[in-house]
């Protein structure tokens, strides 16, 4: 068994976290993580109204006893979601665990702690990172440049990003970004993270709702089969390279803005692809570590396998590493 302080902080068997994914983060895949001993998060805005989560919520319990949280991303929108409702919805269901990303969640923060909610903060800077310490988060997720989704414009990858937040923090640190295996699990560990978040992985998992053809392209894919989106715009994000990737690219290149690409990124077109597994309807979010990516196990395989691989590298393979005398 691995123990850190985010499991003791978080209350979980193991150090392995399925973070919040729009249209992803669903009871199914939540309530398998849970099992299998990790954290998985629902992520509240998949659910259309605050009265769906409070259903998805009971639907997650009535599949596993085990811990899970709700992931909330405040994110700047035209005509934004009603916040205080979601997270209304989240007390009231006795959630005991949030994820918080996008814009700073202090203003929330004091109805999750008078709740007993703890808080795990995605940043992706050390920066950041300190600021969420210093306004009393539990705990923060740090994304490097691997990621997918938003790595944020510091392009600092996860080698150097994890110890540089290690070495300022002292709350419980989750690493994010390039992460799919055991190695990815001891590599974080090892340069001071107290545990993972996973995306990608968890994405390409028997219990993940999307289809089955978006999994294999996953699985088909290396490294190299990502974009990244929005650069012009200073709000980078890593998406799956396919053909309406390429072409927001290219338009960005030849000085478009955000609203001759806005009908191209939708967020009905990247549903469309976890939906019907039409891989060019639209962006959908992916992580260098495709390229660790080699099968679509059960969260239950993943997990056990991730632990026990991850217990043998550090008691067999590095501790035979060291020579004494």
């Amino acid at each position: 068994m691995l123990r850190t302080r985010f499991t003791e902080t978080f209350g979980v068997e193991h150090p392995i976290v399925q973070g919040g994914m729009m249209w992803v983060g669903r009871a199914e895949l939540v309530a398998a993580v849970a099992d299998a001993g990790g954290l998985g998060f629902i992520t509240a805005l998949t659910q259309p109204t605050p009265e769906d989560l409070r259903r998805e919520i009971a639907r997650t319990r009535e599949l596993t006893d085990k811990p899970f949280g709700v992931n909330v991303t405040i994110l700047p929108s035209i005509n934004p979601p009603p916040y205080a409702e979601y997270v209304q919805a989240i007390i009231d269901s006795g959630v005991k665990i949030v994820e918080t990303a996008g814009s700073n969640p202090e203003p929330f923060l004091p109805y999750y702690k008078d709740a007993g909610i703890k808080v795990l903060h995605k940043c992706t800077s050390v920066r950041h990172a300190l600021k969420a310490e210093r306004i009393g988060v539990d705990g923060v997720s740090i994304d490097g440049f691997e990621c997918a989704g938003h790595p944020g414009e510091d392009d600092i990858p996860g080698l150097v990003l994890i110890p540089a937040a290690a070495r300022e923090l002292r709350i419980p640190m989750v690493a994010s970004g390039g992460i799919a295996d055991a190695r990815g699990l001891v590599a974080a560990l090892a340069l001071g993270a107290d545990g993972v978040n996973m995306g990608t992985r968890f994405l390409c998992t028997q219990e993940s709702s999307i289809a089955q053809q978006v999994k294999e392209q996953i699985v088909a894919n290396s490294e190299r089969d990502t974009q990244l989106i929005f650069r012009t715009m200073h709000n980078t994000a890593r998406v799956a390279d396919n053909e309406i990737s390429r072409k927001v690219v290219e338009i960005e290149k030849s000085g478009g803005t955000f609203d001759d690409v806005r009908d191209l990124v939708s967020g009905a077109r990247g549903r469309r692809v976890f939906e019907e597994g039409d891989l060019d309807a639209g962006i959908w979010s992916a992580g260098l570590c495709q390229g660790l990516i080699h099968d679509i196990p059960t969260c239950a395989e993943l997990i056990s396998r991730m632990v026990a691989e991850a217990e043998e590298l550090i008691t067999a393979r590095l501790a035979g590493a060291v020579v004494v005398g």
